[in-house]
């Protein structure tokens, strides 16, 4: 460790995807289960290099006597060591559904400040898969520390740009439609060019209501994206980055063009 430890009061590092209720590994005492598991409400968790990123994992627990609480929950990279994660557990409410069934929400913060702090080797590879664990309690002193009872996906924030030039051209004239991709990296808590992705090029016709895709155009050494268009109405253009397993969708602001 480069500093923080993981877990920080049963805190972890969390991001989205629903999940099933049954984990890999389970033991305790009782019949008090979870059931369910939402993380993020069902989305990936996007973290970049300044904002803290606070999100909501929903566990619905039952047992015949009702429920107390969770006790602890965690979450961490998937293929990590167990316990190991740069997310705090900063809080729980818990609402009673039935008599036996409850669904408590732990409140899940990740500050990217603390990332580089989390490993001696690169954070940048905790992105991807990450899984929750948590114990959880009944009434009648029943408990269960259940594994594994979500997989979800913490990913690195992306930016994209879009520029055109010229900005005002005559019908059917070209022009050039640069920009750029990047990604967080939570090493040095900056964004660097992404190179070797496929980005959209896509348009919106003056009026209409959605872009469609004209080509695609693969990302330079740098992250840089450039191409030629012909122009044959006017309109706003601007890149779409799909994503990857690590990285999060991104469309950039369309830059408006207009014939002359």
């Amino acid at each position: 460790m480069r500093g923080r430890t993981a877990w920080a009061a049963a805190g972890g590092a969390a991001i989205l995807v629903l999940v099933t209720a049954t984990g890999a590994h389970a033991e305790g005492r009782g019949d008090v289960r979870v059931v369910k598991t939402v993380v993020n409400g069902g989305g990936n968790v996007i973290v970049g290099t300044a904002k803290t990123i606070t999100y909501p994992v929903d566990i619905t627990v039952k047992d015949n006597s009702g429920v107390k609480g969770l006790s602890h929950v965690s979450t961490y990279n998937a293929g990590s060591a167990a316990g190991s994660g740069f997310v705090d557990w900063t809080g729980t409410s818990c609402k009673k559904k039935s008599a036996t069934t409850s669904v408590c929400t732990a409140t899940m913060s990740i500050t990217p400040a603390w990332i580089p702090d989390y490993s001696d080797s690169d954070s940048n590879k905790t992105a991807g898969v990450w899984e929750i664990s948590a114990t959880v309690q009944a009434n009648d002193g029943d408990y269960w520390i259940s594994d594994r009872i979500a997989l979800y996906k913490v990913k690195r924030a992306a930016q994209l740009t879009t520029v055109i030039a010229p900005e005002k051209v005559a019908k059917n004239a070209k022009v050039t439609v640069t920009g750029k991709l990047s990604r967080a990296n939570w090493e040095d808590l900056k964004y660097h060019g992404y190179p070797g992705q496929q980005v959209r090029l896509q348009f919106k016709k003056k009026g209409a209501a959605h872009y469609s895709t004209v080509k695609t155009v693969t990302t330079g050494n740098i992250g840089q994206l450039a191409t030629k268009v012909t122009v044959t109405s006017a309109g706003s253009w601007r890149w779409y980055f799909p994503g990857t397993t690590t990285t999060s969708l991104k469309a950039s602001a369309g830059d408006t063009l207009n014939l002359t």
